[in-house]
């Protein structure tokens, strides 16, 4: 059976995607399964960094299984393939913890859009980027054309999404999407999120937020949670609380 695994290494989570027979492409129930991997890895504060990777294969991952929405009528298509795709992508991209994307082969449609939901990407020598929806009468739907604007900037999402053009190792590493490109991605993406793991927690939670804050990553949200970090230890706060349970009018300190 075709799943996406979750792996404890430690402090690791690896995020492992499993369906080599159709080039790992994504299929309702791997697609299903990332979220609550995503709320488990979120409540675990034993987790330190998350690496995302795919069983051997000739593809990272090929996208979405065709098969899997192929049929799905309009509405079927939209409201729940494409927005389901999108929230359960956009759940991982804001994970609190640092996440690394080990691309080992090409990634094409939805496995772009997945890898792009990590904070730093490894990339294969002979690995390359597509956005080829076109070429079957789809558009990009899972963020394709939202957050790959962001990291790779529009020239180069277009030559991807209008023109089918794939794109090389060298020239993502240019264009700043990927960090390195390695021989062995799984393994120098492990050693990343080694070296994270070693920084604390707190810093690189909030410092994550306030990058996103910038990057217009669920701006409000990252926003609302720096403040809950800062209000949450004050005295005031306390006081309410109490206030709130004794029934009385609460004395607040303004510390």
């Amino acid at each position: 059976m075709s799943a996406l695994h979750l792996i404890r290494h430690g402090a690791i989570a690896e995020l492992r995607l499993d369906n080599p027979a159709k080039l790992n492409a994504f299929t309702v129930e791997m697609l299903s399964a990332l979220e609550p991997h995503c709320a488990e890895i979120e409540r675990d504060d034993a987790v330190r960094a998350v690496v995302i990777t795919a069983e051997d294969s000739k593809a990272f991952c090929a996208g979405a299984d065709i098969l899997a929405w192929s049929e799905l009528n309009a509405a079927e298509f939209s409201r729940h393939w494409v927005r389901d795709g999108h929230r359960i992508f956009d759940r991982l991209a804001r994970l609190s913890k640092p996440t690394i994307a080990a691309i080992g082969a090409h990634a094409f449609g939805g496995g772009l859009e997945f890898a792009a939901t990590a904070d730093i990407r490894v990339m294969a020598p002979k690995a390359t980027l597509a956005l080829p929806e076109a070429a079957v009468g789809i558009v990009p739907g899972w963020s394709g054309t939202q957050r790959l604007i962001r990291l790779l900037g529009e020239p180069l999402v277009k030559e991807m999404a209008l023109f089918g053009r794939r794109l090389s190792a060298e020239r993502a590493l240019a264009a700043g999407f990927v960090a390195e490109i390695s021989e062995d991605p799984t393994a120098s993406a492990f050693a990343i999120a080694e070296e994270v793991s070693t920084k604390s927690p707190r810093s690189v939670e909030v410092a994550k937020y306030m990058i996103h804050a910038a990057a217009d990553e669920d701006r409000g949200a990252m926003i609302e949670a720096l403040g809950a970090g800062m209000i949450v230890p004050s005295e005031d706060k306390t006081e309410g609380v109490a206030a709130f349970r004794e029934k009385r009018k609460p004395n607040f300190s303004g510390k």
